[in-house]
């Protein structure tokens, strides 16, 4: 099993920007040489994807504005994962349409952010299919704090979020409150809190100190999960549906708002 990346850095994120590169070179290639016209087109495309980004987050935050309320400063951490994408390419539709009436080639330039748009739909298709078929919960025994065997096993048969954490990571520390006030919110959800690379004494002193009791603290002192699951960092949150499949893989800290959708996801 692998939560698909690429290196440090989550896929569908690469795929973004991959996409965005289509959209550029299709431009470029597309315009004529003469006057300028393909610097133009290539300029056209790269502020409709960048402003075409900014729309996508503006629309999510709107619509899921009930969520960031509680935590506001969450709204600029742009790597939570919350964009509306259809908000987005209609944002640099527009703009592109607009840009275009005048000056900049508008045939290269709607061909190049189609060319991209169309990469990044199937890109990010064959990827949800590929994790919702191929990635199931590790089959693997871990420690509750008493030192007692706990295999992960024992939370299928309704949706599961895996968070992978340890206390001296920073995002894992600001990030606990959120998964643990959800843990009291969504009972019909299993929620493991699995730490990475500490004993026992290390973990209740952490929780001890941040004044946290999140249910089901499991241990993993050799950070098997990591190994298993392919995660290149903390936190890393794993969303598993009921028949212990990988819906969604989060790397980096988790806002109330995002951990709120993806939740709803799984349900």
């Amino acid at each position: 099993m692998s939560v698909i990346s690429a290196g440090p850095f989550p896929l569908m994120a690469v795929l973004g920007l991959v996409a965005a590169l289509i959209a550029w070179l299709f431009a470029r290639g597309m315009a004529s040489a003469a006057d300028g016209a393909r610097r133009r087109a290539g300029a056209v495309v790269l502020d409709a994807f960048l402003l075409g980004v900014l729309g996508a987050r503006v629309a999510h935050v709107l619509w899921h504005a009930a969520d960031y309320l509680p935590q506001p400063l969450s709204i600029i951490r742009l790597g939570d994962g919350g964009y509306s994408v259809w908000a987005g390419v209609a944002v640099a539709s527009a703009y592109a349409l607009w840009r275009t009436r005048r000056q900049a080639p508008r045939r290269p330039v709607l061909l190049g952010l189609a060319a991209g748009a169309a990469f990044w739909l199937v890109g990010s298709m064959a990827l949800f299919a590929v994790q919702r078929s191929t990635i199931v919960l590790p089959d693997i025994v871990l420690s509750d704090m008493q030192g007692s065997a706990v295999p992960l096993s024992a939370h299928a048969g309704k949706p599961l979020v895996v968070n992978l954490w340890a206390s001296w990571c920073g995002p894992c520390r600001r990030e606990m409150p959120t998964l643990a006030r959800a843990q009291a919110e969504h009972p019909q959800v299993a929620f493991v809190f699995a730490n990475q690379g500490e004993d026992a004494s290390e973990v209740a002193d952490y929780l001890r100190a941040e004044m946290l009791a999140p249910g089901n603290i499991l241990l993993d002192p050799e950070s098997e999960l990591m190994r298993l699951t392919g995660a290149r960092a903390l936190p890393t949150t794993l969303f598993f549906d009921a028949d212990g499949r990988l819906r969604r893989a989060h790397m980096g800290e988790l806002s109330r708002a995002t951990l709120e959708m993806r939740l709803r996801e799984l349900q």
